[in-house]
């Protein structure tokens, strides 16, 4: 009788390849969770992919009855990811600004579908409350979404603009560029 056919006569073997199995299964089990997160991410079933962009070009002031000054951004969406998901809602809480709702009476989607690979393009106003106030560091926005699993949000930083005058370009946020262009516009000798 050797040392093995003791182990085996008490059952140790089976104990250690039974463990090892177990851990075998444990390792197998979690590799395809992690195989089913990841591929579900890419395929945009969690998370869309979205590239955002806000039409610097655009906005002119727009001052009401009322002295409220406003204007129209254009805001396009496309979707980089291989799933489609809604868009159902966008905000921000910004010192200066407020971005309205959509207004259905004047032709602005409150939710849009963009399909994988599409683009599409919102309309939305935005409330100048104070010109002065407004930040001079990137904001974020915050928007909502659905997709076939699920709904949630996430927050975007939009891309900074580049203004240029007379001593050159300079890269200013994007909520910061949009209220100097407005603002100045707004009081220029020039307007309507």
């Amino acid at each position: 009788m050797n040392s093995d056919d003791i182990w085996q006569q008490f059952g140790v073997v089976t104990w250690r390849a039974q463990w090892a199995r177990l851990r075998g299964v444990t390792m197998s089990g979690l590799v395809l969770i992690v195989a089913i997160a990841v591929a579900l991410w890419w395929l945009s079933a969690t998370t869309p992919h979205i590239r955002w962009s806000l039409d610097s070009f655009l906005p002119h002031a727009d001052v009401d009855e009322n002295g409220v000054l406003s204007t129209s951004v254009y805001i396009e969406v496309e979707n980089e990811g291989m799933a489609s998901f809604t868009l159902t809602g966008i905000s921000a809480e910004i010192p200066g600004l407020r971005l309205l709702p959509a207004d259905e009476a004047q032709e602005e989607q409150a939710a849009v579908t963009v399909e994988s690979g599409g683009q599409e393009t919102l309309a939305r106003r935005i409330v100048i409350t104070d010109c002065a106030a407004v930040p001079r560091e990137p904001q974020p926005v915050r928007f909502t979404y659905e997709t076939w699993m699920g709904s949630g949000s996430a927050e975007v930083t939009w891309d900074s603009w580049r203004m240029t005058g007379s001593g050159g370009s300079l890269q200013v946020a994007w909520q910061r560029a949009l209220a100097s262009k407005v603002c100045n516009e707004a009081v220029s000798s020039d307007r309507p």
